[in-house]
């Protein structure tokens, strides 16, 4: 057998495997996550050697470009304009300002810890390590006996701010000398990336919307059929806007917004949008797994071997100081009580966005690449480990402590009725608490 044939049967079996066990698992601290990272890791060249960066970077980047662009696309279909409002779900505050000062907080704390980096590519690693993604901290979002404002808060940020940092990681590419947006010119990235590819988006997603919407009032699409007609809407928008030039990115998260305002807007569908992104979440929640576990092997594995204090106690700093400290800044006369802005601070994992551009980042040529890769490596590996075992725990015991405080103050902020709106399903399954 080849090594790449060796590298597909490792790879099915230890998604096989975890299938298997995945409803027994669900119960215990050991997150999907954790198991394809820690397997990734093992088929590494630091383990078995049957995955490399090198001979297998052009079908990795197929995957984990698929996979993130079908979650963009899925989760920018499942938020409502309503999500968005201050006063329901607080997430515009660390959308926005949040956002903006983690950004900065991660690029201000790069440069003394790593002064081999040039000033934007301690903006890249401060971007790159930004987004948080719910499914390493499912508990935090799913369990019932956290108030419904906090859940929906974390839910609606970590569906929206991979699709909001994109912006600015492809200017802060186009910044460095020698990546691949920098030779397209800072004016020409713009234009083709920040301005063209939402428009090519908007445009596909809205008639391809339509389109589908009209068949079906017609009854004339089959049910498979048109889950597979989103899948292809997705991958027209990125395909467009990769071919211009632009991002694939960007393009299939705002096609996304764009396709859910028009199935929504033309009266009240028969069928859910959730029923018609059905494959598309499966499938995106399958390569997510698949590209978490070739990130195990890629980057983390590697990285490991590479350890300073200086990646550690960046890695540290990021998942509290650069996180917590802007979430609070945010969230700055909101109502809320303590413990739910340090919940909401620590429930920032970082996952299937940052590996992406920390592999995407790996394959460009600027100095600083490798530095780059260790640090989003061990931040993210670390997330996974640390924000999977701590979220049934920190939730339950969260959950105690809203009890008694609701129970003393029936006007607590936290006590807001707010609808949650039901995520992708590559969050898994996740037990009822006892009691």
């Amino acid at each position: 057998m080849s090594d790449a044939s060796w590298t597909g049967a490792a790879v099915a079996g230890v998604a096989a495997g975890y299938a298997l066990v995945s409803r027994r698992l669900a119960r215990t601290p050991v997150s999907d996550a954790l198991v394809f990272v820690g397997f990734g890791v093992l088929l590494g060249p630091v383990g078995l050697n049957l995955v490399s960066l090198g001979h297998d970077s052009g079908p990795l980047r197929t995957l984990v470009e698929a996979a993130l662009t079908l979650v963009l696309f899925v989760d920018a279909s499942t938020v409502r304009p309503a999500d968005l409002r201050t006063e329901g779900t607080l997430a515009g505050r660390l959308l926005s300002v949040g956002l903006v000062l983690t950004i900065g907080a991660g690029w201000l704390l790069a440069r003394p810890l790593f002064p081999g980096l040039t000033l934007w590519e301690c903006a890249l690693v401060g971007t790159v390590l930004a987004p948080t993604d719910a499914a390493l901290g499912k508990g935090a979002i799913s369990d019932p006996r956290v108030p419904s404002l906090v859940r929906q808060t974390l839910n609606v940020e970590s569906g929206l701010n991979d699709g909001l940092v994109l912006p600015f990681f492809v200017v802060f590419l186009a910044a460095i000398p020698g990546t691949s947006y920098a030779h397209e010119g800072m004016a020409e990235t713009i234009w083709s990336a920040l301005l063209l590819s939402p428009a090519l988006g908007l445009a596909v997603g809205g008639l391809g919307g339509r389109l589908l919407r009209a068949s079906f009032d017609h009854d004339w699409v089959a049910r498979d059929w048109r889950e597979i007609f989103v899948l292809a809407a997705a991958v027209g928008a990125y395909t467009l806007a990769a071919v211009t030039h632009g991002s694939g990115f960007i393009a299939a998260w705002v096609a996304g917004f764009a396709f859910a305002g028009v199935w929504r807007g033309t009266g009240r569908p028969t069928v859910e949008l959730a029923d018609t992104t059905e494959l598309a979440e499966d499938l995106g929640g399958l390569l997510a797994m698949l590209s978490l576990l070739f990130f195990g092997a890629v980057l983390l594995g590697p990285a490991l071997q590479h350890l300073s204090w200086a990646i550690v106690g960046y890695a540290l700093l990021s998942l509290t100081v650069i996180r917590m400290v802007p979430v609070a800044f945010a969230l700055l006369r909101s109502g809320l009580k303590r413990p739910t802005v340090a919940y909401v601070g620590w429930f920032g994992p970082r996952g299937l966005a940052s590996v992406v551009f920390g592999l995407l980042v790996a394959e460009e040529h600027i100095q600083g690449v490798e530095m780059i890769s260790r640090v989003v490596a061990v931040t993210v590996g670390l997330s996974v480990v640390l924000h999977g075992a701590s979220a049934g725990l920190l939730a339950a015991r969260y959950g105690r402590w809203y009890e008694r405080a609701a129970a003393a103050d029936p006007a607590l902020r936290e006590s807001a009725a707010t609808p949650v709106t039901p995520r992708r399903r590559r969050l898994g399954p996740i037990e009822q608490p006892d009691g």
